[in-house]
């Protein structure tokens, strides 16, 4: 009799096809944990009022970058009118403007005034028209 015969008596021999009950235990729960994340994928892929959130949300911030980007641009590119206007008109004609300027900010109520009028006839004409 060998060594090997004496320290293996009353134990039986691992057989893949006959598992422990730990490795039964462990099986379960792994498989337990396998269809909880298949049930998840799944109630996530019916969920359509959540994806109609996401889909939302996501368009809402595109929207709000190129928005952003567009503001951007505009501002960049009044400021290069402007420099230019600045450049090419006469001194003069930039002085009577900055009058013009000076003198509509300190009277903006009237300003407004005449302002909205004109845009409720503008609105009305084009109503009935």
């Amino acid at each position: 009799m060998n060594d090997d015969a004496r320290t293996g008596i009353g134990t039986p021999a691992p057989n893949p096809d006959n598992p422990t009950p730990a490795e039964l235990h462990d099986q379960v729960e792994r498989t337990r944990d396998e269809l909880g994340q298949t049930v998840e994928a799944l109630a996530a892929k019916a969920d359509i009022k959540a994806q109609a959130k996401e889909k939302t949300a996501a368009a809402k911030d595109r929207a709000a970058q190129k928005a952003a980007l567009v503001s951007d641009r505009i501002r960049e590119r009044a400021g290069q009118a402007a420099q230019l206007v600045k450049d090419r008109a006469p001194d003069p004609l930039l002085e009577k403007a900055g009058r013009a300027a000076t003198a509509a900010r300190a009277n903006r109520s009237p300003l407004l005034a005449v302002g909205a009028a004109v845009l409720v006839l503008i609105l009305v004409r084009r109503n009935r028209g």
